[in-house]
């Protein structure tokens, strides 16, 4: 476990040095910040519009971020040295996401903190925004695993970005048009109607459904992630 860690770490730590490195990528976790302290002194403070920021940070910081990363491993060819060391699967998959996890977490905070939005139940809403950004990080590694540059990765990200930050939008556009109704099922706007509940009063009880669903984008993620990225490994 120890030696797991350590090489977690190594990536971590190389991972945080390219980032820092490449202002074009690092640039974006400013925008939801900056966009945060604009809706918190308009005094925008409904369900929506917080979570649009926060849906908004995911597409931007954990698909973005994430996405770019990987691509840049794959640019540099250095991808390939990592598949082939002794490290695992999910030494390198959770090596290569921490950085992005750790990153999406801060930007968060801090854009709820100045947003002024204060959930009902903080303790129901960290989970679910925990386990939400698991999601986008595996999504945000699938497209970078098919990314073969940094350029493309952040071209091929930007539907994300689009579908995921405006999702209420769709949820709007499903009552008229009855096709759209399975985008209700979409994490992001069942991270809006778990939001939603909390703020009614509900607890981890009441919102089992969402986190259900959440969890079972979260669980196709990641396993979709897991096998391309062993096919990448034996081409």
């Amino acid at each position: 476990m120890m030696i797991s860690l350590k090489r977690m770490n190594a990536i971590l730590q190389k991972d945080f040095k390219d980032f820092s490195r490449n202002y074009a990528v690092s640039i974006v976790i400013v925008i939801p910040i900056l966009l945060a302290a604009f809706w918190g002194r308009m005094g925008a403070d409904s369900i929506d519009m917080h979570y649009m920021l926060i849906n908004m940070t995911f597409g931007m910081v954990a698909a973005f971020v994430q996405c770019c990363l990987i691509a840049e491993e794959k640019e540099k060819n250095t991808l390939r040295g990592l598949m082939l060391s002794p490290a695992s699967t999910a030494d390198i998959l959770g090596g290569k996401s921490l950085l992005t996890f750790i990153i999406t977490m801060v930007v968060v905070f801090f854009s709820a903190y100045l947003a002024e939005y204060k959930p009902a139940n903080v303790a129901v809403i960290v989970v679910a925004i925990v386990l939400s950004s698991f999601f986008y990080i595996a999504l945000g590694t699938l497209l970078g695993l098919y990314s073969k540059s940094v350029l493309e990765a952040s071209v091929i990200v930007m539907p994300v970005i689009v579908i995921f930050s405006f999702g209420s939008f769709i949820a709007v556009a499903a009552e008229k048009y009855p096709i759209l109704q399975a985008a209700n099922y979409l994490p992001n706007l069942q991270l809006i109607e778990l939001a939603a509940k909390v703020e009614a009063g509900a607890g981890f009880g009441d919102v089992l459904v969402e986190f259900a669903i959440i969890l079972g984008w979260v669980i196709a993620s990641i396993f979709l992630t897991v096998v391309i990225y062993r096919k990448r490994m034996v081409d």
